[in-house]
């Protein structure tokens, strides 16, 4: 059974989340941030050195990166579910929006966090970090005009692993989706998902 660390109000969630909708069991140990600090507590980093979630164990096998590790538990345990093989209809938009989560919108959220907090200096890069976060979501919100999930009709995940920043991240600091109706569509029929409802119950998170 493979055994999830799990900090609160982090990536792991997605893990938990992937498990549920695959209907895999799995092991939770969980892990609180510091009251003050909000950074993970040292005892992640005996677990991997990186000291954060999540972290996997399977057998002898330890897994840092939500990525990598979502990647493992579909090709090990996945059956062919929650994504498309190549070659079939879907599948270059799966692995696009499945690598955008990390690879742009992530990096965007974080940057549009440090504009916010950084406001009143008035450093001429804080226009560019607002933009880029807000071509990020703008461009998935498009994608989500013409599709119900980022891959077509079904849930994949590359939905998990986008959820994230536009989820439970906005109870960090706020991301204005007044103004990305498809968005906060897609948002919605997440939140009626069991799985989801279960996975977020697990980590501990309000749904």
């Amino acid at each position: 059974m493979i055994e999830i660390h799990h900090l609160n109000m982090s990536q792991s969630e997605r893990i938990i989340w992937l498990m549920e909708e695959l209907g895999l069991p799995y092991a939770l140990k969980a892990y609180a941030r510091d009251s003050v600090t909000m950074l993970a507590p040292p005892e992640l980093a005996e677990v991997h050195p990186l000291g954060f979630a999540p972290v996997i164990r399977d057998g002898d096998l330890v897994l840092a990166e939500s990525g990598a590790i979502a990647e493992y538990v579909l090709e090990t345990y996945g059956e062919g579910r929650l994504r498309h093989a190549p070659g079939t209809p879907g599948y270059a938009d799966y692995l696009f929006w499945f690598h955008y989560a990390n690879g742009t919108l992530m990096p965007a959220t974080m940057l549009g966090f440090m504009e916010l907090q950084l406001r009143d200096t008035g450093h001429p890069l804080l226009t560019h970090f607002r933009a880029r976060m807000d071509r990020s979501i703008n461009l998935l919100d498009s994608r989500l005009g013409v599709s119900p999930y980022v891959a077509g009709a079904d849930l994949t995940a590359a939905d998990i692993m986008l959820h994230f920043p536009l989820g439970t991240m906005r109870g960090m600091f706020p991301i204005d989706l007044s103004t990305r109706p498809h968005i906060t569509a897609w948002l919605d029929r997440i939140a009626e998902r069991p799985a989801y409802r279960r996975a977020m119950k697990a980590a501990g998170n309000a749904v």
